[in-house]
């Protein structure tokens, strides 16, 4: 928790937002430019920036379909980097993050290392499952000594457990804290809980069991709105791509007056939270007081 504290400045609801790259080369979709996809990148990371965001995470996510990580070619991990390193230097003190789809891994880790990105998120990190494009195993050992072996040590990795899109029947007699304990003793550096499928609600019951079972920082991966923010704000970080877009959509345009209502809310709840702490301890006090 020390290392996510540092990076973040705060310890909860810290608001990572989504750039969701432009189909790099090598992808059916691809119909721009390395550098033209760079600079849509950078519009967006600009967007978030702008409305105070805590951190932005870049994903590969109109690369489909997604190819298994034996699969990825070289293209992909050079690309991400170019994007990655341009919104690095155009945003120096802001935390930033990469995912390679689909867990690519080792692939997000090298960006990382590479462009001075602080974390990546990491998919299939324990246990198996099944997704929509095939079966995927478990690869904290592979990971965690692929980040030691490059220096990467200072790279944070954030950990999906029963992921999105993905079928979990093989594992359907492990609960998701116990998949998450398992995440915890394997290093992940913080789990990432999702509903079924991008811009499906996480189920906050969920997060709550997650965060009573584990002591490493608890994410938030899918479905967060500015209605239904309230529900998470207690956890550690809320990831928001698909609803800062034009109606709602992943693959839409980022819409600049959504982030910033989004970001808006987000600041109310939080100066709620701070303003009822404080009554809190006044209570406490005047209690005591009269004692």
């Amino acid at each position: 928790m020390d290392s996510f504290v540092k990076l973040f400045g705060r310890a909860r609801s810290v608001i990572i937002g989504m750039v969701h790259v432009r189909a790099l080369p090598g992808s059916p979709c691809c119909h721009q430019s390395v550098h033209d996809v760079t600079q849509i990148a950078l519009k967006e990371a600009e967007v978030l920036a702008n409305a105070n965001v805590d951190a932005i995470l870049m994903e590969n996510m109109h690369d489909r379909p997604w190819q298994q990580p034996q699969d990825l070619g070289p293209e992909t991990t050079a690309a991400m980097a170019t994007v990655c390193s341009a919104v690095r230097q155009a945003h120096p003190g802001l935390p930033l993050g990469v995912q390679v789809l689909v867990s690519g891994n080792r692939e997000a880790l090298a960006v990382a290392k590479a462009t001075g990105l602080n974390f990546v998120r990491a998919e299939g990190f324990v246990f198996s499952h099944v997704g929509d494009r095939g079966f995927i195993n478990s690869c904290a050992a592979d990971i965690v000594r692929y980040r030691r072996n490059i220096g990467a040590e200072d790279v944070l990795i954030f950990t999906d457990i029963k992921k999105k899109h993905c079928s979990h029947a093989i594992t359907s007699d492990i609960s998701v804290s116990e998949t998450a304990k398992a995440a915890d003793l394997f290093m992940s550096d913080g789990v990432i809980v999702t509903g079924s499928a991008t811009g499906v609600p996480t189920d906050a019951l969920e997060v709550k069991e997650v965060s009573e079972s584990v002591k490493i920082p608890v994410m938030v991966g899918s479905g967060v709105t500015t209605s239904n923010v309230h529900e998470y704000m207690h956890a550690n970080a809320i990831i928001v791509g698909s609803h800062l877009k034009t109606e709602d959509k992943w693959h839409n345009e980022l819409e600049p007056t959504q982030v910033h209502s989004f970001m808006r809310r987000v600041f109310e709840l939080r100066q709620k939270a701070i303003d009822e702490q404080q009554n809190l301890e006044v209570n406490k006090g005047m209690f005591a007081q009269g004692e």
